[in-house]
């Protein structure tokens, strides 16, 4: 159950007793051949200066209606100025005076802009009057030092008094084919009779009464004051907020227009408040019922109150844009036609969750009544309700300020079950948030809530409450205050209303990181306008400098901006800028080879951070820290994706995956993993010493800058303790046997000295070559790791016609052999080295990633 049903079933009611009266009272313009009206409603925002009267009348202008009425706000900012005179009053403070001064001066402007001399005298000449009465009545408050409800009311209504005075006078002046002009003072038709549920129209009366002002068969144009009333007393009241929304329902009810336009500042609903989702999107078609739901839970759509009217007529609502009139905006109305199953995300903030639990509660009448009961007592209301169907905990959602005296009220209501320990407990969690997903779509249609718990749990969103009614048309969770925007943007992408936006930071755009960079660039707008995602790199960190956009770093001039504007390295504040609260999903790509940032792995992982790298020194570290980085893993939900570690863009790590996790046994895996050592003893044939291929090698780049490196034979050992670990296998450095090609005594040196003396070796190497070549043999550097966990790497005899014998000069080749590929292993085999194919295995887990995160690739 949810307190918003209350509301509709309200708006429900009142539509109802609307249609009974609006049937058998006298029918205002029931006749076919009588046009029909259609009421206009302009906000503050759009009546707020000179220039924005005369685009208010423009957009009259253009419309076919012969028959329009239009409903005014006070000018923007108005109503709460002559609120902020009332408060003045109170405190004796005689500053309301330059207010009231200030208000006049602001009025005149806007008419001596718009009006001829005489007609802005004549208008200011009415508007020094109500000045007048407005200082002896803010005088007697400042005596009293008190207002009563009825006297701020009075006040509080100028505003829309001012405004369509003026407007009627610029659209009479104006002339042209909209006909004549009159202007309709609310108070003087509609009639009020306030109760606890808020301001309940007397239709037959307003009607009564509208219709002695205004002729039937008038042609032309209702300039009509929002927000004002009477009472059956005749003493002016107000309509509370929102309340010109509210007249222009009404008097849409009472005129039976064919159509409602509420014109305001923003170009229709929206699926989600634009400040926290910026890919939020207009709705094409709401139905009244989605209107209301989004409305309660924050959003900004016609208040639900104000709705009934409409409803009860069948009345569809437009909601459009002053300041882009040619945007079509949102239809309200009975039956929408739209295709979107989910219509809107929104929330409210600042809410505390009251729980009640007890095993003493279970099969026990009454207790949510006495519960909701004593709530309503000290009118405390009531936002959402959650009770799981064993009935031993109970709990609610109210505004946060009004927690702890909610908390006291329910224990002094349960005083004597908490003494008697039938409950234990009465806790208050402050500083939630609601989030509600909206869509009349969701009824019958499977699926939407799971979308909705995948989104939040992927984002690292936990949820502590959840509410949904029996029409489905409504799914509401409460979570934690701080996580609300990223819940939005989670919930709002993982029911495609917008892109997956993925904040991305990059670590060492150097070699691989550049290439990198490059190939996004290449994908973004494909992958964005194909698969709404958004991939957002959002900071750059060198070994000395860094570069952080809030909104994405320019990926066709980024290097530039490096250049230009990056400053000084900071680890801890790159990765506090790449991961923000209000951004879901945040990844790290570490393109570097640097045992310092591995090292940050397990504390990037346990804070839900996902990472994506080639980098080999965190998965071959010691055998403590790779166990505590997939521990952290696990604690921090999150992803970390290396398969570009082992034969750079080849499937290698996911295809032993792939093997174990369907039920293969997996009995060794062996192959070239180094393309540097492949192309060596591809190219070396017995007559180029080997030296001089080292060096020809060095040149073209295909060695590390120190040879020393690859010949060790260590970055392979590292390759091999990953792909034992995939395996299963405890593997640690020193288990494996490691044939290092680097000559005794030239471990040390400087690289010169290692180039000048490494000929000396070159007899060796040649009696190795040429006693295989002997044998029929070829001379290749292997790496093997057995079920058994015998793991080796050094140079190996191969037949002639081995698979790894007949490969390009800098491939990698990897054999799989299992129980299901004994008699022919299987084979991956190509490109394992060099900066395009690396950064596309990056890219390709940064897919992956994005994939598993809910993107639809």
């Amino acid at each position: 159950m949810r307190a918003a049903d209350a509301n509709a079933v309200i708006a429900c009611t009142r539509a109802r007793q609307y249609s009974r009266t609006a049937f058998f009272s006298e029918i205002f313009t029931s006749m076919a051949n009588i046009d029909p009206w259609v009421v206009h409603k302009f906000g503050g925002s759009s009546v707020a200066d000179a220039d924005c009267f005369r685009r208010v009348a423009a957009i009259l202008d253009s419309l076919p209606a012969p028959r329009l009425g239009v409903v005014l706000s006070a000018c923007k900012g108005v109503t709460d100025a002559l609120l902020r005179l009332v408060a003045l009053a109170e405190r004796q403070d005689d500053g309301y005076r330059a207010e009231i001064a200030a208000l006049r001066a602001r009025h005149a402007i806007i008419a001596e802009t718009l009006l001829t001399p005489e007609s802005a005298r004549l208008y200011l000449a009415g508007f020094d009057r109500d000045c007048h009465d407005l200082e002896g009545i803010l005088h007697t408050v400042k005596l009293t030092r008190q207002a009563a409800h009825n006297v701020t009311d009075l006040i509080a209504g100028y505003g829309e008094i001012w405004s369509t005075k003026l407007f009627h006078r610029f659209l009479e002046e104006r002339g042209g084919r909209r006909g004549p002009v009159q202007w309709v003072d609310a108070r003087r038709v509609v009639v009020v009779e306030w109760a606890q549920l808020g301001p309940g129209i007397q239709w037959g009366e307003s009607r009564s009464n509208l219709g002695d002002l205004v002729d039937r068969d008038f042609k032309g144009t209702l300039v009509i004051t929002g927000f004002i009333a009477s009472k059956k007393n005749g003493v002016q009241t107000t309509l509370g907020r929102n309340g010109s929304d509210f007249s222009a329902s009404i008097f849409g009810a009472l005129l039976d227009a064919a159509e409602i336009v509420i014109w305001t500042d923003v170009d229709g609903v929206l699926s989600a408040d634009p400040r926290r989702v910026p890919d939020a999107t207009v709705i094409d078609s709401l139905s009244y019922n989605e209107a209301m739901e989004l409305a309660y839970f924050g959003a900004k759509v016609i208040h639900p109150q104000t709705m009934a009217p409409a409803i009860g007529g069948s009345i569809p609502i437009w909601i459009r844009n002053t300041f882009a009139p040619e945007k079509i905006g949102t239809l309200i109305c009975a039956n929408p036609k739209s295709a979107l199953p989910v219509k809107g995300i929104t929330s409210i903030d600042r809410v505390a969750l009251i729980n009640l639990e007890g095993a003493g509660m279970i099969g026990v009448p009454g207790t949510a009544h006495r519960l909701f009961g004593a709530l309503r007592e000290e009118n405390i209301s009531v936002i959402l309700i959650s009770q799981g169907s064993s009935e031993h905990s109970i709990c609610c959602a109210i505004p946060q300020d009004q927690a702890e005296r909610a908390a006291a009220i329910v224990r002094h209501a349960f005083e004597r079950e908490l003494q008697e320990g039938q409950i234990q407990s009465v806790d208050i969690d402050p500083d939630m948030a609601i989030l509600a997903t909206v869509g009349d779509g969701m009824a019958g249609t499977p699926g939407v809530a799971g979308k909705v718990f995948d989104a939040l749990g992927t984002s690292s969103v936990n949820v502590r409450a959840i509410a949904q009614g029996a029409s489905e048309r409504n799914i509401s969770v409460v979570i934690e205050g701080r996580h609300a925007t990223r819940a939005l943007r989670a919930v709002h992408a993982g029911l495609y209303l917008s892109p997956h936006t993925i904040s991305i930071g990059l670590i060492g755009p150097g070699t691989v990181g550049r290439v990198m960079l490059d190939q996004i660039a290449s994908q973004s707008a494909r992958l964005r306008e194909q698969f709404k995602l958004d991939l957002r790199v959002r900071g750059l960190l060198g070994s000395k400098r860094m570069l952080l956009s809030d909104s994405g770093v320019d990926l066709h001039n980024w290097k530039d901006q490096y250049e230009r504007t990056a400053k000084a390295a900071d680890l801890a504040a790159f990765v506090d800028h790449v991961r923000v609260d209000y951004l879901p999903h945040t990844v790290l790509l570490d393109c570097t080879a640097s045992s310092e940032i591995a090292s940050h792995y397990p504390e990037w992982l346990a804070a839900g951070i996902h990472i994506v790298t080639p980098n080999k020194k965190a998965n071959s570290a010691d055998l403590a820290f790779y166990r505590r980085l997939r521990e952290a893993r696990r604690n921090g939900s999150s992803h970390y994706l290396y398969e570009a570690t082992v034969g750079a863009g080849l499937p290698v790590v996911q295809t032993l995956r792939d093997l174990r996790e369907t039920g293969d046994d997996v009995t060794s895996v062996e192959g070239i993993f180094s393309g540097t050592l492949a192309y060596l003893f591809n190219v070396y044939d017995g007559r180029t010493p080997f030296s001089d291929i080292v060096r020809d090698a060095r040149q073209r780049g295909y060695t590390e800058p120190d040879p020393r490196d690859d010949l060790s034979g260590m970055d392979v050992a590292r390759k091999l303790i990953i792909l034992g670990r995939e395996m299963g296998l405890s593997l640690e450095m020193s288990d494996v046997k490691v044939e290092s090609l680097v000559p005794a005594g030239l471990e040390a040196g400087s690289i010169d000295d290692f180039m000048t003396r490494l000929p000396q070796h070159d007899a060796a190497m040649r009696q190795r070559f040429e006693s295989a070549r002997a044998r029929g043999r070829v001379l290749r550097y292997v790496a093997k790791v057995t079920a058994e966990g015998e793991a080796t790497v050094g140079l190996a005899e191969l037949d002639a016609k081995h698979a790894f014998a007949n490969i390009a000069l800098t491939d990698n080749v990897v054999r799989f052999a299992t129980s299901r590929y004994c008699d022919n292993p299987l084979i991956v085999q190509g490109p394992g080295a060099g900066p395009e194919v690396t950064a596309g295995g990056v890219f390709a887990d940064l897919l992956r990633l994005s994939a598993y995160l809910g993107a639809r690739l």
